[in-house]
């Protein structure tokens, strides 16, 4: 895979660190997460698969050395705490870059590093809302709505890290030197809206937020409930999707009111003459950008994911999305089809790699400084 060989060391934090982890495990990077002891909050990481687990005491002089030690073999590490964290505990960029300077030093945050909130809180909601995208989701003057947690946690924060570490991994390979990647999920979410940002003056824009044509004002990009109380996606923007999908409703200009509200109703009336499965079946020989919307436990089932091999079942027999994008030399290979950690097992192992011996183990396990699998031999 294109990560074999790179060795990471992933602080736990909330789902956007683990979600940076498991990308890199998924092309095939080593990944150990580091947790604490006895923590409920472990229990919440439900992206361990495929990654090793060492519990750390790092309020401990011992816990922080072991720590140290593995920053000094390490090529990434990825901080999900918040800033001043990690130089707190010696180990910020600056000091671990004198033990290994090719390290890559990932920080992910709220708000980044530097600057008025650094030291604030927040969750997705608040770093939407501060890149400024979280005004685009309103409509018809209410409050806008959340876009669950995926613009700013997973698409301005996991992958923008992601994209930031390789970046980093590319220039290390030319200059030899590790480098601090600054990861706002703030600034993540409002760069990934760049495009939006940059085409306000564009006419498919000039309404208010829910009245344009990509935000739900136009009747042919939008959706509609079925029969069956399902759902229908419509995206008939270019002139001959629009006309087959008059085509598919058996509508012609005629029969529809001026409007795009009125539109809307007709289309809707129609609509809920069919299922889902109807519709589909309809639209499945018409090029007009019609679609079911897919539930999360069948979106497996569609034709076209299943024609991609797009999905897979996992342990909990949950419906989980492949590693994209597909490489045809180096293909990725999802981590969560491995093996989930179960207690410490790995301990051992990582400190044995780490140099330590068999008597510093047993002191280290005794002391409470990492916790370790009672059943692994030392």
């Amino acid at each position: 895979m294109a990560l074999k060989g790179v060795k990471v060391i992933e602080m736990m934090g909330l789902a956007p660190g683990p979600l940076c982890g498991t990308i890199l495990a998924d092309f095939g990077a080593s990944v150990t997460v580091i947790q604490k002891i006895d923590s409920i909050a472990n229990m919440m990481d439900v992206m361990t698969n495929g990654k090793k687990i060492l519990k750390i005491n790092l309020k401990t002089k011992e816990g922080v050395q072991v720590l140290t030690k593995m920053c000094s073999s390490s090529d990434v590490l990825i901080d999900t705490y918040r800033p001043g964290v990690m130089e707190k505990l010696g180990l910020g960029p600056e000091s671990v870059s004198r033990i290994n300077p090719k390290l890559i030093f990932a920080r992910l945050s709220g708000y980044g590093q530097k600057g008025y909130y650094k030291h604030k809180g927040g969750h997705d909601i608040n770093y939407v809302a501060m890149s400024g995208l979280l005004s685009l989701f309103k409509k018809n003057n209410e409050p806008p709505f959340i876009p669950v947690n995926l613009v700013a946690d997973f698409a301005g924060g996991s992958l923008m890290c992601a994209l930031g570490i390789l970046m980093a991994l590319l220039e290390r390979s030319n200059s030899g030197k590790g480098q601090v990647v600054d990861c706002s999920m703030t600034e993540g979410a409002a760069y990934l809206g760049t495009w939006v940002y940059k085409s306000r003056k564009l006419p498919i824009w000039q309404g208010e937020p829910g009245t344009n044509l990509l935000d739900g004002g136009a009747p042919f990009y939008a959706t509609y409930r079925t029969k069956d109380n399902k759902f229908m996606a419509v995206g008939a923007i270019e002139p001959h999707f629009y006309s087959n999908l008059l085509q598919g409703l058996n509508l012609t200009e005629d029969d529809l009111p001026d409007g795009n509200n009125e539109r809307k109703e007709k289309f809707q009336e129609v609509f809920l003459r069919k299922t889902q499965e109807e519709w589909s079946n309809i639209f499945e020989k018409l090029d007009a950008c019609v679609t079911p919307v897919l539930e999360m436990d069948a979106v497996d089932t569609h034709e076209c994911n299943k024609s991609r091999e797009s999905f897979y079942k996992d342990s909990d027999n949950f419906i989980v999305p492949e590693p994209a994008p597909k490489l045809s030399a180096t293909p990725g290979h999802s981590s969560g089809k491995r093996a989930q950690p179960k207690g410490d097992e790995d301990a051992i192992e990582i400190l044995q790699e780490l140099g330590y011996k068999n008597n510093e183990i047993d002191d280290l396990i005794k002391k409470g400084i990492v916790k370790a699998d009672k059943k692994a031999k030392l």
